[in-house]
């Protein structure tokens, strides 16, 4: 396992970092929690020590799976990620999308940045974790309905009692990151990045490379679509998002299949999954830091921990490159 360190902070985090939002279930067609404990501790024993979470991951489930998962690893030796300021609990804030939990019922999903919504989901989710401080605290979504500065100026007070450690954004855009900078020095973006969403590349890794910010790019496999292993035709579980997204139309599958099959020779040559191709080629891209990978079950979180082992040299990268360069998907 490599192991590389956010921006310009102290915090190092395995470049291969467990992602849970799947193992809370929502949205995802539910999970087995007890597969997803021996998951997070397979992956720990594989060296990947650092997990990414949010409240918002199966309302608080995710959260709760890590603590159990926890008692079984030494805090210390892991790097907890997860976030603020996506509620479904309370109407408050820039509405986002409605949506069902967990227990069936249905819920709306509100972006909500401010200071004293910050501060509470701090504690609501230290006592999820079972913890008493947070690695990287993470905005989850932008809120436009609170200055930014508001936003920061309660990271600072977290931050100074010792709650958290350092401090990041997800899906903000360059400028947004800037104008957050004003009042707190950010870590981390966290963003979707993959061999067929490329858009990060045109002004954000830029930025982030000149002002020595770290990226996590989420969804480095396109929620499952780069491993090979859908086919057209696949059905998805019932509540399972992926179902409704333009990604996984027929034709996409079809289009993104034919691309993989052209990548594995190298994948066999190797001797590795397409999936650890692929993630391997991307924590090899410029200016991406850390790589966010779901393991529902141990086999799967052994896999993605190995991906970080390979060896692709520049000759390959540059093979990977040409093959998915004009690889257009029909996205609406």
């Amino acid at each position: 396992m490599l192991y590389r360190r956010l921006g310009e902070t102290d915090l190092t985090c395995s470049v291969i970092t467990f992602g849970a939002w799947a193992i809370g279930g929502w949205r995802w067609g539910g999970n087995d929690r007890n597969e997803s404990v021996r998951a997070i501790i397979a992956a720990y024993d594989h060296g990947i020590t650092s997990i990414d979470t949010a409240p918002a991951y199966g309302q608080g489930l995710s959260e709760e799976i890590i603590a159990e998962a926890l008692q079984q690893i030494p805090r210390d030796k892991v790097q907890i990620l997860t976030k603020y300021g996506l509620r479904w609990d309370k109407k408050e804030g820039e509405f986002w999308f409605s949506s069902t939990s967990m227990d069936g019922s249905a819920i709306d999903l509100y972006k909500l940045s401010s200071a004293k919504n910050i501060i509470e989901e701090c504690e609501n989710s230290l006592q999820r974790l079972k913890t008493d401080y947070i690695d990287l605290y993470q905005a989850h979504w932008p809120d436009a309905s609170t200055p930014v500065s508001e936003t920061m100026e309660a990271i600072i007070k977290l931050k100074e009692q010792g709650k958290i450690r350092e401090a990041g954004v997800c899906n903000y855009s360059a400028s947004q990151m800037k104008a957050a900078e004003e009042t707190f020095k950010l870590a981390s973006d966290q963003v979707p990045y993959s061999m067929v969403l490329r858009e990060i590349e045109k002004e954000l890794v830029p930025w982030c490379i000149k002002n020595k910010k770290s990226i996590i790019a989420y969804s480095p496999l396109q929620r499952g679509l780069l491993t090979g292993k859908i086919k057209p035709g696949h059905v998805f579980s019932e509540g399972d998002h992926r179902s409704g997204l333009p990604y996984f139309s027929a034709r996409n599958i079809e289009l993104v299949n034919a691309t993989l099959d052209n990548l594995r020779p190298l994948a066999a040559e190797k001797k590795v999954s397409l999936a650890q191709l692929v993630l391997c080629w991307t924590i090899n891209q410029p200016g991406i830091t850390i790589a966010l990978a779901g393991a529902r079950n141990p086999e799967q979180a052994i896999e993605n921990a190995k991906a970080a082992d390979i060896n692709l040299t520049l000759h390959e990268i540059d093979t990977i490159n040409k093959q998915i360069e004009t690889l257009e998907l029909a996205i609406t």
